[in-house]
């Protein structure tokens, strides 16, 4: 049977998700982006799902939980409660989506990509990577414009701003993404994904996967490349960084694992060496790996560390390169790296330790004297003791100075000051890593070129 393809206005109307671990969380994060007042319900709820704006009810799964929801969401590990769920769900006139069987669910999820106002859902009879490859091709035409879609004129916005692809042929009809096992798609496509998932064979014929290094970019999603988009869809497990773009994460099926690196400075979720280990034995297990960062994995991301682990282990991998904060960052804020007359030379340096740290061996005296404009990354919490190295070493007090918080992000502030008054100006504003320090001429670009 044909599905019926439905948009919903959930604002300010009650979704009950049933269930505490990940899958919950991603649906309860969907539903609350939908303007949806979400109650969870749960003998155990992840903290990330508790910290979310819903009403946590800590215990089991009980008759008469899904009161006045207009929708529901079955997500726990067994299938008896999902089915109650479900039960209670059809007698009350409820939708509910079962995470664990679309064969049994009144509801389904799909696939979704969102480009500007323009929202694509994709089902694909019940095969959830089929249903993610197409979306994946869909929302890589429409950010390369290969697929070029514009608003109508005087078109309302409920005509022209939702576009359902619902069924990949007249036979796919079932869900996507979102709870589905995998479905009978097509022998020779299902081979073919098959392979491509899993990547080289070892010498004994052992299926094997593989890694890729995917640079993320300085922060906007948008800003990912269309190959790094393409192989993040593919994955089986994502391995992020705490400064990788989160908002690619969204767009990936609840199916696929995601593992939380952290790598925040001195709070790290992994250390380098369990990462490393992490994405070997996955790859090694069969699975396509991908290791997301922020900006490139090749500039201040240890991608190299996880490239050599790779190859100690036998591992096929591949580097995608990403847009690097050093520059993606200050010429978002309207300043360019180099410009002609001011300078023709720019240094990118890694600033995280005090500069009379015993292990600091960036010569502050030669960067003084040299090129003329400075990129510092990681350099918030000593930007006092950089700034007076500088100065010590030949650099005008003078000099002028950005520093860019949360940069190309919705999120970003620029403080512009001098070498001489920038750390005092920073800890006035309260700025906050991450962010990107530029000393140079070419600051003063900014109030010709920036756009804020």
């Amino acid at each position: 049977m044909s599905r019926y393809p439905l948009a919903l206005d959930l604002a300010g109307r009650r979704a009950v998700v049933i269930g505490g671990g990940a899958v919950a969380m991603r649906r309860a994060a969907a539903l609350l982006e939908a303007g949806a007042l979400v109650s969870v319900v749960a003998p155990a709820v992840l903290p990330e799902l508790a910290a979310l704006d819903v009403v946590v009810h800590q215990r089991p799964y009980r008759p008469g939980d899904l009161g006045g929801a207009w929708l529901a969401h079955a997500a726990t590990n067994d299938p008896a409660v999902n089915a109650a769920v479900a039960a209670e769900a059809e007698r009350s006139r409820i939708w509910c989506v079962r995470a664990d069987d679309a064969s049994a669910s009144a509801a389904w999820t799909p696939a979704v990509t969102r480009h500007g106002d323009v929202t694509v859902a994709v089902t694909a009879g019940g095969d959830p990577r089929r249903s993610q490859q197409l979306r994946a091709a869909i929302s890589l035409a429409l950010a390369d414009a290969t697929l070029p879609l514009r608003p109508r004129r005087g078109a309302s916005e409920s005509s022209a701003s939702e576009s359902s692809a619902s069924e990949s042929s007249a036979s796919e009809s079932s869900a996507s993404g979102t709870g589905e096992r995998r479905g009978c798609a097509d022998a020779a496509d299902t081979a073919t994904a098959d392979a491509h998932r899993r990547g080289a064979r070892s010498g004994g014929g052992a299926p094997m996967g593989s890694v890729a290094l995917v640079g993320g970019g300085p922060g906007d999603p948008g800003l990912i490349t269309v190959l790094g988009r393409r192989l993040l869809a593919e994955a089986d497990v994502v391995v992020t960084d705490k400064l990788a773009p989160r908002g690619l994460l969204a767009e990936i099926d609840p199916d696929v694992e995601i593992v939380d690196a952290g790598k925040a400075p001195h709070a790290h979720n992994l250390t380098q060496d369990a990462i490393n280990a992490l994405i070997v034995s996955r790859a090694l297990a069969g699975q396509r790996v991908v290791r997301l960062k922020g900006g490139d994995p090749f500039v201040f991301g240890r991608g190299g560390e996880e490239a050599l682990a790779c190859v100690r282990a036998g591992v096929q991998f591949q580097v995608v390169p990403g847009v690097t904060s050093a520059v993606a960052v200050p010429a978002y804020a309207g300043i360019p790296v180099t410009h002609r007359g001011l300078t023709q030379d720019f240094a990118v340096v890694s600033a995280h330790l005090d500069p009379s740290h015993p292990g600091a061996t960036v010569d502050w005296e030669s960067l003084a004297r040299g090129p003329g404009t400075l990129v510092l990354m990681m350099a918030v919490a000593h930007l006092e003791q950089i700034a007076a190295e500088l100065v010590k070493h030949g650099r005008s007090g003078a000099t002028p100075v950005a520093v860019i918080s949360d940069g190309t992000t919705p999120g970003q502030q620029v403080l512009t000051s001098t070498l001489g008054q920038v750390a005092q100006d920073a800890a006035r504003r309260g700025i906050r890593p991450p962010a990107v320090v530029v000393i140079g001429e070419v600051v003063r670009l900014r109030d010709l070129l920036s756009a804020a």
